[in-house]
């Protein structure tokens, strides 16, 4: 028996051997006490002369204990009165307080910490690999997430604080526990198999993230958000692989958007040897023509794969007619692109300034971008600490109409509102849209369930911060298969699916079924750029495609493919 038990309790680690040698002692005394009781019990009657059981002994001891007290058995002395009390304040002693507290310490606090410790693990199973680390969970998270599930990439994020740790599992997100500045940590979480870690929390965090996970792993790739510029060099000393600072590529990704300077292709992207870019139309003899009037692809060779019309992406057809809000999404090597820059980028859109509404970071950095094209520009904002130019800045609110004319909007050809508040963002919209109906409106979102309410209320292009950090990371995180732009418009790169293997471009006439546009073909290691349509997909061909996510997924519901 002794070694039954010596082999039982060798099982169980050794913090709860203790707690069960302490309950287990715990039970052994109060049985002995129950005994104790009873046979005292019967002394104490018979000492009264009146006769019980032993089991009516027990019954009495465990009734007065637990402080039932039915009054059937009764003392008639004082010492038999006196030991009553005893027994029912060793009772409260032992089964009101002890035994609730043992049943909590030894029996509920392991349940709960088992349930704590499935819902919000501080470690990953060894053989978990090609993971990505994720160390904070917010809009750019929550929709880096969901892209990473529509991929099929495996994620973690990982929180210091457990409690919301649990909260973002009870939302169906794969979360772990640890701390940021413990090595330990990132190797339970077994970061040197994982994809990448972004840290996105705060400099100072971020580069103790960066430093600690390097400490553990030299290869895996770390992603670092930095909001001061003198903070990219300390995360790169502390072991980042990339530093991206997005507020800033959000500004200057809202002024390249601009059609407040010339008409030249703007790349916004490549794959491999192709580039993609957008032109605008306004005021080139471009518009006013269909999309077949213009011969593009026979003059140039630039491929037209896609239109921006007030916000929305389309693919054209050769009737599609070019007004003066259209924007033309360009695929095309470095030397068409030149060409089309050579024939039709050198109209000038206007000479008057375009109005940035917001001088925080987003505000400066698109004054920047626009200062390097030589386009003039004027930024409304309403606290005197961030003016930093008398001359370009205009001091006062951008809700106020004679602020907004003092600044020049009655003849500007661009408005990019960079404002933090998504709310404030839909009213300037909607107030400048009155304002000016024929102005291009260009403008930020913070959360992307914001982007579809801005596009109504009149912009004609919006950008998130969530969704600039999203691209950017899965565009480097598989940058041989995948390529996101914009708003919701990609580039993908996957091998010919069986059911378009020996049919040409044109018989599968995959841009009416799908909504997706062909711009290459991979044979091998040739890339064939803007393939004619005539070219017949054998095996093993891989397809470049530009598409948005509901096209996409339309592909791939009708061509079954693997493309991972």
């Amino acid at each position: 028996m002794k070694v039954i038990v010596s082999t039982l309790l060798s099982m169980v680690p050794i913090s709860r051997r203790r707690n069960y040698i302490l309950l287990f002692r715990y039970f052994v005394f109060l049985i002995f006490m129950i005994a104790l009781y009873s046979v005292l019990f019967h002394v104490l009657m018979l000492l009264e002369d009146q006769y019980y059981s032993w089991i009516t002994g027990v019954y009495w001891t465990l009734t007065t204990m637990s402080t039932l007290g039915f009054g059937d058995i009764t003392f008639e002395s004082d010492i038999g009165r006196i030991f009553s009390v005893v027994v029912l304040l060793s009772g409260i002693v032992l089964l009101l307080v002890m035994l609730p507290f043992t049943f909590i310490q030894f029996f509920y606090a392991p349940w709960l910490e088992a349930q704590i410790k499935s819902r919000a693990p501080r470690e990953l199973p060894e053989d978990t690999s090609g993971h990505v680390l994720l160390t904070s969970f917010d809009a750019t998270s929550v929709q880096l997430v969901d892209k990473l599930r529509k991929y099929g990439y495996p994620y973690v994020i990982l929180f210091e604080d457990i409690q919301a740790a649990l909260r973002a599992n009870d939302e169906g997100y794969r979360v772990a526990v640890g701390e940021f500045t413990d090595p330990e940590t990132f190797r339970k979480l077994q970061v040197n198999k994982a994809a990448l870690l972004f840290a996105s929390v705060d400099d100072m965090i971020n580069t103790s993230i960066a430093f600690t996970a390097r400490g553990i792993s030299k290869t895996v790739p770390i992603f670092a958000n930095a909001e001061r510029d003198d903070s990219v060099d300390i995360l790169e000393l502390a072991g980042c692989t990339h530093v991206f600072q997005f507020m800033k590529m959000l500004g200057q990704s809202l002024a390249r958007r601009t059609m407040g300077a010339s008409t030249r292709a703007n790349v916004i992207g490549n794959v491999e040897t192709i580039l993609i870019a957008e032109a605008a139309v306004m005021r080139t003899p471009l518009q006013g023509k269909t999309l077949g009037e213009t011969r593009l692809r026979e003059t140039i060779g630039v491929s037209v794969i896609g239109l921006w019309e007030q916000g929305k992406f389309i693919l054209p057809t050769a009737e599609t007619m070019l007004g003066s809000s259209s924007v033309l999404v360009l695929a095309g090597s470095p030397e068409q692109l030149t060409e089309y820059d050579h024939k039709y980028g050198q109209y000038q859109q206007s000479d008057t300034p375009v109005l940035i509404l917001g001088g925080g970071r987003v505000g400066r950095a698109a004054a920047e971008a626009l200062r390097e094209r030589g386009i003039e520009y004027r930024i409304i904002e309403k606290s005197p600490k961030l003016i930093r130019d008398k001359h370009r800045y205009i001091q006062g609110n951008a809700s106020d109409i004679n602020t907004l004319k003092r600044a020049g909007i009655d003849a500007a050809p661009t408005i990019i509102i960079t404002t933090h508040d998504d709310a404030t963002n839909i009213f300037l919209t909607i107030y400048c849209r009155r304002l000016r109906p024929d102005i291009q409106i260009i403008c930020r979102a913070e959360i992307d369930r914001s982007v579809s309410i801005l596009h109504s209320a009149g912009a004609d292009l919006v950008m998130s911060h969530a969704s600039i950090s999203t691209n950017t990371i899965l565009n480097l995180l598989n940058p041989n298969e995948l390529l996101m732009l914009s708003e919701g418009l990609n580039v993908v790169s996957l091998e010919v699916p069986p059911a378009l293997v020996g049919n040409s471009i044109a018989k599968s006439s995959i841009r009416m079924h799908t909504g997706c546009s062909v711009i290459g073909i991979k044979d091998g290691k040739n890339t064939h750029l803007n393939p004619d349509p005539t070219i017949v997909l054998n095996q093993g061909n891989e397809l470049i495609i530009i598409c948005t996510d509901e096209s996409h997924k339309q592909f791939l519901r009708r061509y079954p493919v693997k493309n991972r």
